[in-house]
């Protein structure tokens, strides 16, 4: 008999990054990195459970944390069987509410929520499973695959057929490419060095310690100063060499002319991409800027759903296509995010950091690289070292790549004494910070 799904705890989870200015760049200057963080808990004599989690800076957790609440109805009571059973049907059941959906529609706070549940719902399935979630997915047939996707508004852009053919043509090589990422790890580049707040002295240091451990890539945050910009791109330029990639990233920060402009001048220090140059839901200025400068053009944290990806894929937009694990509506839609960037041939760079993404968003590359696109070929996932500590499955780095996650589940479950010391507002470690603030 299967078990049931008992309650569905959230906790409003935040780290005060912020003190040392980990995570700040030019829109967000002092973010602290936190998780709405969501326990689908069960009758099972064992403890299964699912976890899962949304990222967000700080102040609104609360919110994001009541959007989740809102969905409990949906999922107590419900047998462990008829979720993990069909997951496509999970996700559409969370997202097609009528009146939850009203607040989008597939956009924005309650869609997050619904990609924490879902996520959480993946986490369930791959640990009953006994799967790490990319290698569960990656087991999946073409049709089990498809089923997971919601076609509606894509159908112009990617049919089912289309998505099956994808599919049927990445089979042959799957057990291959399965054993390769567990013998090689998937490639990553760091943005450590890279936060706007950091010192010049600690960004050269940290280009420097992130070349002897392997990465082929980092990333600077740009846009508040031109002059700033242009000192530290030659600083890092100067650390690491000609042969390593620097990707910028504007967090969002310019209009398009600014961003044409901003990026001719930044063009003699050979940037890899630039990430984010204005607004994630404007498709046209990101084509505007990408045929106005010479740098390609990278975005997708902030995009809200696969509409927009479609999109921006249809204007040719973007060079590099960043997923992100938390942003739109957890694994199916990334599912349905990386068949489109398969069909139009166009590269998928996760966006990580924060708080678990970089845990969670290794098995949607990994799940590529197996069963969608098979090639890692200028594919590669943002990494950064922050807060890794507080999960059970953290990530493994070597040499510049990410270790294949072994244990079961989708590695989003974070430590108990975390969860009880980072508790906000009423955690040990806020409560300190309000003493001294006194």
């Amino acid at each position: 008999m299967s078990p049931t799904i008992t309650e569905v705890d959230v906790y409003d989870i935040r780290f005060p990054t912020s003190e040392q200015l980990d995570g700040s760049d030019a829109m967000n200057p002092d973010p602290d990195y936190s998780a709405a963080y969501v326990v689908l808990r069960t009758d099972a004599p064992d403890g299964l459970a699912g976890y899962g989690l949304c990222f967000t800076i700080g102040r609104g957790n609360d919110v994001v944390a009541g959007a989740i609440a809102a969905l409990r109805p949906y999922v107590v009571g419900r047998s462990v069987d008829s979720v993990t059973g069909d997951l496509g049907a999970f996700y559409r059941l969370l997202t097609h509410d009528s009146q939850l959906r009203w607040l989008g529609p597939e956009k924005g706070v309650m869609h997050m929520a619904a990609g924490a549940v879902v996520n959480a719902a993946w986490d369930l399935a791959a640990r009953r499973a006994g799967l790490p979630v990319w290698e569960l997915l990656g087991t999946m047939t073409p049709e089990q695959i498809v089923d997971l996707v919601d076609f509606r508004y894509l159908s112009d852009a990617l049919t089912r057929e289309e998505a099956l053919e994808i599919l049927r043509r990445a089979e042959p090589g799957r057990a291959e490419r399965a054993a390769l990422l567990r013998q090689q790890g998937y490639p990553a580049y760091t943005t450590e060095p890279g936060w706007l707040g950091y010192s010049d002295e600690k960004l050269t240091r940290l280009a420097k310690e992130a070349v002897a451990a392997g990465f082929q890539q980092i990333k600077l945050k740009v846009g508040a100063d031109l002059e700033d910009d242009l000192r530290r791109m030659r600083l890092a330029r100067e650390a690491v060499g000609p042969g390593i990639r620097i990707a910028v990233d504007a967090n969002q920060r310019w209009d398009v002319s600014e961003a044409v402009a901003w990026m001719k001048a930044l063009a003699p220090y050979d940037p890899y991409w630039i990430e984010e140059p204005t607004s994630p839901d404007d498709v046209l200025a990101h084509a505007a800027v990408r045929a106005g400068q010479p740098i390609r053009v990278a975005t997708g944290e902030h995009v809200a759903n696969r509409v927009v990806f479609k999109q921006l894929l249809q204007a040719g937009a973007v060079d590099f296509v960043q997923i992100d694990a938390a942003r739109v509506a957890g694994v199916n839609e990334n599912v349905a995010i990386l068949l489109l960037a398969a069909k139009f041939g166009v590269p998928v760079c996760p966006h990580a950091g924060g708080v678990g993404l970089c845990e969670l968003v290794q098995h949607l590359s990994m799940f590529d690289y197996v069963a969608v696109s098979g090639s890692w070929d200028d594919r590669i996932i943002e990494y950064v070292p922050h807060l890794h500590e507080h999960f059970t499955d953290p990530v493994v780095m070597e040499n510049g790549r990410y270790r294949a996650p072994e244990a079961p589940g989708f590695s989003a479950r974070i430590e108990p004494a975390s969860l009880a010391d980072y508790r906000y507002p009423d955690g040990p470690v806020w409560l300190a910070r309000k003493e001294l603030t006194r």
